[in-house]
């Protein structure tokens, strides 16, 4: 069995808080197509970079919206952006400075 890795937000903020860049936030945004609503999510990061969520959801799966954002920034921060490779867990830039 796999083992079990935290959400990508919570992963997201451990990076931040690491690297001393500030709280993320994140911003909701639809998009109405037809007769629904299309919903996705941008996270913020202080200094005004934005990263998008790749994918559009139904309104009842905005968490996946928001972790789906999360997910990219972090992919960004750590220059890991092949999705078959884990980015390294905030304790990584710990090592260096001690």
């Amino acid at each position: 069995m796999a083992a079990q890795t935290a959400p990508w937000s919570t992963r997201l903020r451990e990076h931040c808080q690491v690297r001393q860049l500030g709280e993320p936030s994140w911003q909701d945004i639809s998009d109405r197509r037809g007769g629904r609503t299309a919903w996705s999510s941008v996270v913020a990061l202080p200094g005004g970079t934005t990263y998008p969520a790749r994918f559009w959801y139904d309104g009842a799966y905005m968490e996946q919206a928001r972790e789906d954002a999360a997910e990219m920034a972090l992919r960004h921060l750590t220059g890991t952006l092949n999705t078959a490779v884990e980015p390294p867990p905030a304790s990584f830039y710990v090592r260096g400075s001690q």
